[in-house]
């Protein structure tokens, strides 16, 4: 590695929503700081599978499938 031109790479410690915590090395802040997280894989919906409706707020999909529902993408012209 060419030196001077890399970060500062070194150990902090990570507290997970759920109050779990671990040892990692990152270029964050500084030796021994502390990273707690406000989204992991024990709370988020994209790993916990919870929580995951589609909203149509103001009728967003209703105007869409009445302006465009009867679209094929299909020319009928000859």
């Amino acid at each position: 590695m060419k030196p001077g031109i890399h970060p500062d790479y070194h150990k902090i410690n990570v507290v997970m929503t759920d109050g779990t915590k671990f040892e990692t090395r990152s270029t964050l802040g500084k030796e021994g700081e502390t990273l707690t997280l406000d989204i992991d894989p024990a709370s988020h919906p994209a790993w916990t599978g919870k929580g995951g409706k589609m909203l149509d707020t103001a009728g967003q999909v209703a105007r869409f499938n009445k302006r465009f529902g009867g679209f094929t993408g299909a020319s009928t012209k000859k």
